[in-house]
Formats: structure tokens, sequence, C-alpha cells
């Protein structure tokens, strides 16, 4: 499997298909899409980034997404396992 970052958050994205998994067997799906906008930009995006995009996206609005905090992930599956 390919790997890039996020265009918006710098998470790590897993891409599948391609020459990266010619030899591989690997089930894995990926983890973002390449999106391109009305604006003319495309960008790498993760899956929560683009739930977080509005309706007509811009660059603008890619560039005004977080950075990716793993540790806050970590927070938030430490909430959910207790549950």
């Amino acid at each position: 499997m390919a790997k890039e970052s996020c265009d918006g958050c710098g998470r790590t994205i897993t891409v599948a298909g391609g020459i990266a998994n010619i030899w591989s067997f690997s089930n894995q799906p990926s983890t973002g899409i390449m999106l391109e906008f009305e604006d003319g930009s495309d960008h790498l995006l993760c899956y929560p980034c683009i739930e977080q995009l509005p309706d007509d996206p811009s660059e603008a609005d890619v560039a005004a997404l977080e950075e990716y905090d793993p540790e806050a992930d970590a927070d938030t599956d430490a909430d959910t396992s207790e549950n």
C-alpha cells in the first residue's frame, strides 16, 4: 500500500491499488481520496477531513482544517473502551 499525508490534517493516508500493491495481497481499504474542487485545486484528504468540509469547498477550507493530533485520538479511544 502506498502511504501519503492528508493535505488537511497531515494524518497518514493509505492508498489502495496501483503499482504499490502489485505484489501485495492486502485487502486493506483506502483511508482517503483525492478531490478536485471547483476553484481548480486538488487535495488528498482523509475521510475525517472530508466530513468537516462545507458543501462547496475551496482551497481555503482545506487550509482551515486543524492538524491531526494522535494523542487526542488515544484519549478518545481510551474513553470509548472504558464504557
